[in-house]
C-alpha cells in the first residue's frame, strides 16, 4: 500500500471516530404495552416529560401514541412489528404505505428519528431472514421518496446471542450461518449511515454462565484490578459484561471488514423480581444495574476498544408488563408501575435529571447534563460569591468536598441557592446550566438542603443579579485547575486504533 494512502486511511478512521465521539450519547426507554391497565398515551407522555426522558422506542407505530408525542420534542423510534415483516419485505408498495401512514403522516410534529424493521428477527424468526434486507431497503427507499432518509435512520435490533465466542471480545464473530443475511445488512447500514442495533442483557449472560460470570461484573460494580477480565489478544481490561458485549459486536463487524458502523443498544436492563429459581432478580440488583448503566453512558467513558465513544442505550423498560408470558421476571423489568409510581428510586447523583425517578414532591436544583464546564464554574463562583450561598461545606475536609469536581460542587451550590429562594423555577437557571430534578443528590455525610426539609426557610435576603460581581468570588474557584481538555487525547487514541485496524 502506498504510504500516502496508508496515512489517508489512518486520518479517515480518526475523523470517523471523532465524529461518533462528538455525537451526544443518550439514555432512552422502551415502552411495552402488555399491561392489564395500560396508561393512556397522554399519561405516558406526561410521565416521560416529568422524568425528562427525551428518547423512546415503541414496539409498533401506535397512532394514538404518536399523536400524544407530537410537539414534545421527544425523539421517537418506531417499529415494523415482526408479523408485518413478510409483507413489507416482499412489496415495495406495502413498505411505502407503511412509511406514509406511520412516519410521513406524523413527521415533523412527532420527532421520529429511526425505524426498527422487526426485532431480533434472525434469532426468533429465522425463516423471515430471507426478506429482512429487502424490508430494510424498501423502507429506506420510501423514506428517500419522501425526502426523510437523512432524518430517519433504518436498522433492525439484533440479539447479542448472534455473537459467538464473545469473550475475549477480540475473537468474537457472528454466527456464520447467518452471514448471507448479515453481510448485505451491514452493507446497507454502512451505505445509509445507520447503526447496528443490539440488545444486550447481562442478566441472562450471568444467569446462563453457571457461576463463571461474577454478579458484580454483570452489575457494573467496581472490581479490583485482579478481578478484571483481560482480553489476552489486545490486553484490554474489561470491568463489566456490557462493555465486553459492545466490543464483541465491534470486533465481529471488523471480522467481516466493517469498521465504521456505530452501535446503539436498543434494549438493556435488569428484572426487579423473579421466581424461586431467579434469586438475583431483585430490586437492589435492578436498581444497581440500571443506575450504573445510566451513569456509564453519561460519563462518556466508552468501551475499552472505543474509549470516549459512549454507547447510546434504551433501557428495557418504562413499565412493568403484568401480561407478559413466561417466568415472573418477564413481568418485572419496568422502572414504573402502571400508575407511574417508581419501582425503585435510581441512584443517579451527579448524572443529571434524566430518569431522576423520585415522583414525590421533593425537588432539587442540579447541573444540567452536558453543561459546559467553564459555564458551570462561572455559575458556581457566582453562587458562592454574589449569590451568597454558604459554600464552606465544599472546602477540603468538609462533608461535601468529595467528589472534588465542578459538577458535584455546582449541584450543592445550585441546590442551596434554589432552596433559599423558595424553590422558584427562576432560581434554578444559572444562565441555562442548571435544571430541576426530583432525585435527591445527597450522598454520604453531604446532605442537601431539600433533604432536611428546609424548603426555602433559611432566611430572607435579596437575590443579586447573575451579572453582579464580587471581589471575593475568586476564593470559590475550586475547580479551574481540575478542568481537562480531552479532545487531543481522544484523537491520539483513535490514531493508534486506526493503525491496528488498517
Amino acid at each position: 500500500m502506498p504510504m500516502a494512502l496508508h496515512y489517508l486511511l489512518l486520518l479517515l478512521l480518526a475523523l470517523v471516530s471523532v465524529v461518533f465521539a462528538d455525537e451526544e450519547a443518550f439514555i432512552g426507554v422502551n415502552i411495552g404495552t402488555d399491561l392489564s391497565d395500560m396508561p393512556h398515551p397522554t399519561q405516558v407522555v406526561a410521565l416521560l416529560k416529568a422524568q425528562q426522558i427525551r428518547h423512546v422506542r415503541l414496539y409498533d407505530a401506535d397512532q394514538a401514541m404518536l399523536l400524544a408525542l407530537a410537539k414534545t420534542g421527544i425523539q421517537v423510534v418506531v417499529t415494523v412489528p415482526n408479523e408485518e415483516l413478510l409483507a413489507i419485505g416482499q412489496s415495495n408498495s406495502t413498505a411505502a404505505n407503511w412509511v406514509s401512514r406511520n412516519v410521513v403522516a406524523h413527521y415533523p410534529a412527532t420527532n421520529i428519528t429511526a425505524i426498527c424493521v422487526g426485532s431480533e428477527v434472525l434469532t426468533t424468526l429465522p425463516n423471515a431472514g430471507k426478506v429482512l434486507v429487502s424490508a430494510l431497503k424498501y423502507i429506506h427507499s420510501a423514506l428517500v421518496a419522501s425526502n426523510l432518509d437523512r432524518q430517519v435512520k433504518v436498522s433492525t435490533p439484533l440479539s447479542s446471542s448472534m455473537i459467538l465466542d464473545s469473550f475475549p471480545p477480540s475473537q468474537a464473530f457472528f454466527n456464520r450461518s447467518l452471514n448471507s443475511v448479515l453481510v448485505p445488512m451491514l452493507d446497507f447500514l454502512q451505505s445509509t449511515g445507520s447503526y447496528l442495533m443490539l440488545n444486550i442483557y447481562p442478566y441472562y449472560d450471568y444467569m446462563q454462565s453457571n457461576g463463571v460470570i461474577p454478579l458484580d461484573y454483570a452489575l457494573f460494580k467496581p472490581l479490583p484490578p485482579n478481578k478484571e477480565a483481560v482480553d489476552s489478544n489486545t490486553l484490554l481490561h474489561y470491568t463489566n459484561v456490557f462493555d465486553a458485549m459492545v466490543d464483541a459486536a465491534y470486533f465481529a463487524m471488523a471480522f467481516l471488514n466493517y469498521t465504521n458502523i456505530p452501535v446503539v443498544v436498543t434494549e438493556s436492563g435488569w428484572p426487579s423480581k423473579g421466581g424461586s429459581n431467579e434469586p438475583d432478580a431483585t430490586i437492589d440488583n435492578a436498581n444497581t444495574y440500571n443506575s450504573n448503566l445510566i451513569k456509564h453512558v453519561f460519563n462518556k467513558t466508552g468501551t475499552p476498544k472505543q474509549p470516549g465513544i459512549a454507547v447510546s442505550t434504551y433501557i428495557y423498560e418504562l413499565y412493568n408488563e403484568d401480561m407478559k408470558p413466561g417466568p415472573l421476571s418477564e413481568k418485572n423489568w419496568g422502572l414504573f408501575d402502571a400508575n407511574g409510581t417508581p419501582i425503585y428510586i435510581l441512584h443517579l447523583t451527579g448524572s443529571g435529571a434524566v430518569l431522576a425517578n423520585d415522583t414525590s414532591n421533593q425537588t432539587f436544583c442540579i447541573a444540567k447534563d452536558g453543561a459546559d464546564p467553564k459555564m458551570l464554574q462561572a455559575a458556581l463562583d457566582w453562587a458562592c460569591g454574589p449569590g451568597k450561598v454558604e459554600c464552606s461545606p465544599l472546602l477540603q475536609g468538609q462533608p461535601c468536598y468529595e467528589p472534588d469536581n465542578v459538577i458535584a460542587h455546582a449541584n450543592y451550590a445550585f441546590d442551596t441557592y434554589y432552596h433559599k429562594m423558595g424553590k422558584t423555577p427562576d432560581a434554578c437557571d444559572f444562565n441555562g446550566v442548571a435544571t430541576i430534578s426530583t432525585s435527591d443528590p445527597s450522598h454520604g455525610s453531604c446532605v442537601f438542603p431539600g433533604s432536611l426539609g428546609k424548603n426555602g426557610t433559611l432566611g430572607n435576603f435579596t437575590a443579586p443579579s447573575m451579572n453582579s460581581t464580587n471581589a471575593d468570588s475568586s476564593a470559590y474557584n475550586l475547580h479551574s485547575s481540575d478542568m481537562r481538555i480531552r479532545s487531543l487525547l481522544m484523537v491520539s487514541g483513535f490514531l493508534v486504533l486506526g493503525v491496528v485496524l488498517v
